[in-house]
């Protein structure tokens, strides 16, 4: 399937870099062409990344967090810290704020994509494969391309992806591999939808090659839930330097509600009432972005043992399946455990939910556990399934309810009645290949190339389904009129 998926985008990609004028028609010095030489390598992010203006800016997304987004560091240096340690355990777990690896600033707009940083008076410069059009210098109001968000359509219902396969409720209750699923929704721009080398287990964007290799970017969208670029221009392109840049996390100061946010499509979803889909943050240190498992639950929890024994709920979802992607990478997840990304579940040490969703009054319940801890720590940990899920579900009414994300209800009641309201349950798990559900919610459907020359924003709040994005007269390497030297750069 995904052998399939990534033919279907190597031809979008060449379908899409012969509309925007290929390369037999940058003849004309001045055609907004693929800022690219021979001489040219540099990476899309990841790696530190010099500033135009000197020094090191650091990597601008070390340090997932369990709530899956990485927090750049204004200061600059290395950020190699998860801001979120020990967080989304579930109701049983509390983070150490004075300790562990909670000191990362989450706060910094500066390269939150990884965007390269190139210097202008030397050095190699320019991407290698941005895409090309038949604009001219002197026509410098030339026809922009036609953003591919423009020509976006609505995803299947779930129906409409007909019987799962077998492989996907098949029993793996012996094959030795076990692990457990703490929860979280902070609602901020999935780690997975930032551009990078690979670090981290995430997507390689040195190449076409890898980036396709590596399932792309994962999805992001406004506070509308309209989906946006996962990654545009740097807000810094100039004349003489080109690079790309994450576009901002709606968890940053610089974002907050003209940032971005999960797609709210991304809540887990019943196919049965044996079998669920959903997405995770996982292990970095033992998957990628992109990865699906088939999870299969056991009937216990983390921390049971003899004075602490599994609950009705625990032992209500025994034997339920559900096939979870990796959308999210999270340094203390253990192998083994996907942290799932559920409404409800907690909103964690970065929190966009609130600003996404604002309305006077809301009971978000604790921080890292959510809805579920709240009901615990009113009716105690021994109570009756129902009493925790109705709990829930009236949680979920009152937080969601009214709040025009239909996503967001129907993932919060989902907890409650299909996945029973279990705090912490564990599970024999196997890696498998991702139903076409989770691959279409996932993969982005505008940055379906390492490319592209999209004018950066700082405002997304106000782009509307069918907007036209706009675009930047670009030159590849050798080619640029303004530079001396011909340095890869874009009109500002």
């Amino acid at each position: 399937m995904k052998k399939s998926l990534m033919k279907t985008f190597m031809a979008i990609s060449a379908v899409a870099m012969l509309m925007a004028c290929s390369e037999s028609s940058s003849s004309d010095d001045n055609a907004l062409v693929d800022p690219n030489g021979a001489t040219v390598d540099v990476n899309q992010g990841g790696e530190q990344q010099p500033n135009p203006q000197g020094g090191d800016q650091g990597d601008p997304n070390s340090g997932a967090n369990q709530g899956g987004e990485q927090q750049p560091n204004p200061q600059g240096g290395d950020q190699n810290v998860d801001p979120n340690s020990g967080a989304n355990q579930g109701g049983e777990q509390q983070p150490n704020p004075q300790g562990g690896d909670q000191n990362t600033d989450p706060n910094s707009g500066a390269n939150q994509g990884g965007e390269q940083q190139v210097n202008p008076q030397g050095g190699d410069q320019g991407d290698p494969n941005a895409p090309a059009s038949s604009a001219s210098e002197g026509d410098q109001g030339a026809e922009p391309l036609v953003s591919s968000a423009s020509k976006i359509s609505e995803f299947r219902d779930i129906a409409d992806y007909g019987e799962p396969p077998a492989e996907y409720t098949k029993d793996i209750s012996n094959n030795g591999k076990k692990g457990w699923n703490s929860r979280y929704w902070d609602a901020c721009k999935p780690h997975c939808a930032w551009i990078s080398n690979g670090e981290e287990g995430k997507t390689d964007t040195t190449t076409e090659e890898s980036y396709q290799k590596g399932m792309t970017t994962a999805r992001n969208c406004n506070i509308h839930d309209v989906e946006v670029p996962t990654f545009t221009l740097g807000h810094a392109v100039q004349q003489y330097w080109f690079g790309y840049e994450g576009t901002t996390n709606a968890c940053s100061a610089e974002g907050g509600s003209k940032g971005v946010f999960t797609c709210t499509d991304m809540a887990p979803i019943a196919v049965n009432e044996n079998l669920s889909y959903a997405y995770v943050a996982g292990p970095g240190s033992s998957t990628t972005c992109g990865k699906c498992f088939h999870l299969q639950y056991d009937g216990s929890f983390k921390d049971a043992s003899g004075n602490n024994a599994p609950k009705e709920t625990h032992q209500a979802l025994k034997g339920k399946h559900i096939i979870v992607m990796t959308s999210n990478i999270g340094h203390d997840v253990q192998d083994g455990q996907f942290d799932l990304m559920v409404p409800g579940g907690g909103v964690g040490a970065f929190d966009a939910l609130s600003t996404q969703v604002n309305g006077a009054g809301i009971n978000w319940g604790a921080g890292f556990g959510g809805f579920l801890t709240e009901c615990q720590s009113k009716n105690g940990y021994d109570n009756k399934k129902e009493v925790y899920q109705q709990c829930v579900k009236d949680m979920c009414d009152a937080a969601f309810g009214n709040a025009g994300f239909p996503n967001l209800l129907r993932g919060c009641h989902w907890f409650a009645d299909w996945y029973m309201a279990a705090d912490n349950p564990t599970y024999n798990w196997e890696e498998v290949e991702c139903p076409q559900y989770l691959l279409d919610h996932y993969l982005t459907r505008i940055n379906t190339t390492k490319s592209n020359i999209y004018r950066w924003h700082d405002d997304w709040s106000t782009y509307k389904e069918g907007d036209v994005l706009d675009t930047v007269q670009c030159w590849k390497d050798g080619e640029n009129p303004n530079d001396p030297n011909g340095k890869a750069g874009c009109n500002p």
